[in-house]
């Protein structure tokens, strides 16, 4: 099996090299760049699985390519930066990040995310693949595509997984800790916040008649369940 393709773009020596050689030692082929130009050449070159992305890049943010590399395939993202407010990590995480790091941060804790990210992309067993329809909703597993209608829904690959999950089991209540574990694997402290935030970003989507009922509901004290309209 081919190696996971890994690509690293921080604008500090250091920590770039430190990222790169302990992922290379992981058995992950890795590439990495210093600014997001460099960091655009290699991901069309490398077509990497997973990017770590620092926020703060000399030539552009991190926020902006992110945009840019998710528009060309559904790689995974890991954010990297400083910042700790609690606003900078929803807005990496609405522009389509999988997950968020701030430094200082241990290597151990770098390849825990990483490695949980990636389960996200295991082969699809037969029992999974029920393409699920509910009205002119599609969402089909196999091909990791959501259509609606007959247009295309654009989502990260983080938000497919959260909307098939939720539409795999109409009806049911999921707490936000409970997706937290289904969806990314392991658990966020004290972030919850973080699925509201993706939550948002599938309804802006998927659910364009704001006279209709929503898809997907909040249930208030607890989380959210979908329900389809037909």
């Amino acid at each position: 099996m081919a190696p996971v393709k890994i690509l690293v773009v921080d604008d500090d020596p250091a920590i770039r090299n430190l990222i790169h050689r302990f992922l290379s030692q992981q058995g992950y082929q890795v590439e990495s760049g210093e600014d997001g130009q460099t960091g655009l050449e290699l991901f069309e070159q490398l077509n990497p699985d997973l990017v770590v992305l620092d926020v703060n890049l000399p030539d552009t943010t991190g926020y902006k390519l992110c945009q840019e590399m998710q528009r060309r395939t559904g790689v995974f993202v890991l954010m990297l930066t400083a910042r700790t407010d609690e606003a900078d990590k929803m807005k990496g995480f609405a522009e389509g990040a999988d997950d968020y790091i701030t430094k200082p941060f241990s290597l151990v804790e770098i390849g825990a995310r990483v490695a949980a990210i990636l389960k996200r992309k295991r082969i699809v067993t037969p029992a999974e693949q029920k393409t699920l329809t509910f009205g002119e909703l599609l969402i089909d597993p196999v091909r990791r595509e959501v259509i609606l209608g007959s247009q295309m829904v654009a989502l990260t690959a983080l938000e497919f997984d959260l909307l098939y999950c939720l539409a795999s089991k109409p009806g049911r209540v999921w707490r936000r800790s409970e997706l937290l574990h289904e969806v990314w694997d392991y658990e966020y402290v004290g972030a919850d916040r973080v699925v509201d935030v993706h939550i948002g970003q599938i309804r802006r989507k998927i659910e364009l008649d704001p006279n209709q009922m929503p898809m997907i509901q909040t249930v208030r004290g607890v989380g959210y369940k979908f329900e389809p309209t037909t």
